[in-house]
């Protein structure tokens, strides 16, 4: 009998120093952090519960507490499957979330976060779980002033990208999206290839802002999310300026230009204007690049080529440029796609890089510069004309007299030739373009070249009715006559004399900015002429290659300006060989009598 009250002693000993643990460890109410809220800046900031961005958390501290813990769920039950983010040891009442978390907002609340103390005798409770929502504040909306080529809109606070949409009002088959992580993106797509005001004139837009995660989640949220499209907005832009081109300002959230400089917080927007170059003659291509020097002799940024008098950095990258005489006809008739601005050559070998092919392994393009030290530290930029010129060309000649608007003719020597090549017939001042439909021996059978015959338009249509406001979704009918209008795209005359003049650079201050492209490095031989030469198609006749004309022309200039240029040799391109024709057949060409 004594064994068994002794174990029975045992037994109750043991059951009443369980239930001592018990009571030490279970969680006490007492030791709950209070006040637990969210916050973006400061930790005394009014309490709010919806957030466009990330917020910290805080909470008043537990007397007593060695660290807590804090969990963040899409759930007020904190379930494991709920759980976004969570960690354990802080040492102190408040703690800032490591990644982005997207918009996502609920009834009352989509996002929930509570957090616990740790003292000597184990986890204390859970606070009462502080709920908010993360959403976009404000819709997208046009910023003024305008300039022309050139979209703006207000920013959207927690925004780390925006989706532009953009439609042609006359045909909304002609609508293209793309996306850039500025509040700002060019027309390029309006002007390049054609910068009839019928095409430039209006734009139909509309904007949404983008949240893009930075982090892991727990649970897998969505690693996008996105805001309400815009209203649809038109911008409406003044006729192509031709001109001497020129570089006017820089403009982020401020604007800089010569007379009043200012330090941007992120890549601007680089306006000009004008479209002839310092030789005096016109060019349908524009390339903005960035120098560390006001001597424009050391880049570290190449724009793409472009046809608007605006130019924005876009991480997509550049427009798919024609390689082809036939793309470049397409082209003239299209939005062009995103796509491939081929690596090129100087005529020394240098190369000619767009910083919107620098894409990195997760797709964007690098187009940021690093901060410079403002005042003392600057970039400098400007713009260069670019012309399409052949890449390939065959010369040979008429071996018979050929009338203008002959379909065929008869040559010296027609190897290398073949359907569909454009050719030169004849000598200045009756040349004519036309595209090769057949050759059999020396004769060639042509076609008319519609894209450029002498200073005419390749074509007018002219479009009377209503256009659909596809965009808006409301079905509404905007009466609109457009009269449309290819440009002509005859080459410049390589007799035109070479005419001495400048572009100013512009002081480019950037402050703030995130990534730093890489650095090219340009000889002073090389800054005389930049040539981007396109690959071959179609047995290696293309339509041209892109050639960039500096200002630029000497060395040891004290500044990019008139005066760098006063005693400094043209170099190896006083008469560039520009235009789009493959081939040539001089020889006499005659116009038929009227």
């Amino acid at each position: 009998m004594a064994r068994v009250l002794c174990v029975a002693a045992v037994l109750t000993t043991l059951a009443l120093c369980g239930s001592a643990d018990a009571r030490v460890s279970a969680p006490s109410t007492s030791l709950a952090p209070q006040q637990m809220h969210g916050f973006l800046l400061r930790v005394d900031e009014p309490v709010v519960h919806t957030f466009s961005r990330t917020p910290s958390f805080a909470w008043n501290p537990v007397r007593g507490a060695r660290s807590y813990e804090i969990e963040l769920a899409t759930s007020q039950t904190f379930s494991d499957n709920s759980i976004v983010w969570s960690t354990a040891g802080l040492k102190t009442p408040a703690v800032a979330v490591p990644i982005s978390l997207p918009w996502i907002s609920g009834q009352p609340y989509s996002l929930y976060a509570h957090v616990r103390a740790l003292t000597a005798h184990g986890p204390g409770s859970w606070s009462t779980p502080f709920g908010f929502n993360m959403r976009w504040p404000v819709v997208p909306a046009p910023l003024y002033p305008s300039y022309p080529g050139l979209l703006r809109w207000t920013a959207v606070p927690g925004a780390s990208a925006y989706s532009v949409w953009i439609q042609d009002p006359a045909d909304p088959t002609l609508s293209k999206i793309f996306w850039t992580r500025t509040n700002m993106a060019d027309e390029r797509e309006l002007y390049t290839f054609h910068q009839d005001p019928s095409w430039t004139g209006t734009v139909l837009w509309r904007v949404r802002a983008e949240r893009q995660l930075v982090g892991k989640t727990q649970n897998g949220l969505p690693a996008v999310s996105y805001g309400p499209w815009s209203h649809v907005y038109a911008s409406t832009n003044p006729a192509f300026a031709t001109g001497p081109l020129n570089v006017l300002s820089s403009v982020s959230n401020v604007v800089s230009n010569s007379a009043n400089t200012r330090s941007h917080e992120v890549m601007p927007a680089f306006i000009f204007s004008g479209d002839t170059s310092i030789w005096g003659t016109p060019h349908p291509l524009y390339r903005v690049v960035v120098f560390t020097d006001q001597d424009c002799l050391n880049p570290v940024f190449y724009g793409a080529v472009v046809g608007s008098p605006a130019y924005v950095p876009r991480e997509v990258g550049p427009l798919a440029m024609p390689t082809t005489v036939d793309d470049e006809t397409n082209d003239q008739t299209a939005f062009l796609a995103d796509g491939v601005e081929p690596d090129g050559f100087t005529a020394d070998g240098a190369t000619v890089h767009t910083n919107e092919m620098d894409k990195a392994s997760w797709g964007a393009a690098k187009v940021d510069l690093w901060d410079s030290d403002w005042p003392g530290g600057r970039y400098y930029w400007t713009v260069m004309p670019v012309d399409a010129v052949p890449d390939q060309q065959l010369a040979t000649k008429l071996t018979a007299v050929a009338s203008v608007g002959a379909t065929t003719i008869t040559v010296a020597d027609a190897t290398g030739i073949g359907a569909s090549d454009h050719i030169l017939v004849g000598d200045a001042p009756t040349t004519e373009q036309a595209v090769v439909s057949a050759v059999a021996g020396s004769s060639i059978t042509l076609v008319q070249d519609q894209r450029s015959r002498s200073h005419r338009a390749v074509f007018d249509a002219v479009r009377v009715g209503p256009v659909t406001d596809r965009l808006a979704g409301r079905g509404q009918n905007q009466g609109a006559e457009v009269l449309r209008h290819a440009a002509d795209r005859l080459a410049a005359d390589p007799r035109d004399r070479l005419v001495r003049g400048s572009v100013e650079p512009h002081a480019l201050p950037l402050a703030h900015s995130r990534e730093r492209p890489d650095r090219l490095d340009l000889s002073a031989a090389a800054a005389q002429a930049r040539q981007l030469v396109l690959p071959g198609a179609r047995g290696g006749h293309v339509a041209g290659r892109y050639q960039d004309w500096p200002f630029l022309v000497g060395t040891g200039a004290a500044r990019c300006d008139e005066a760098a240029l006063q005693d400094r040799p043209l170099g190896p391109f006083e008469q560039p060989p520009v235009g789009v024709p493959t081939h040539h057949a001089a020889g006499q060409h005659t116009r038929a009598a009227e």
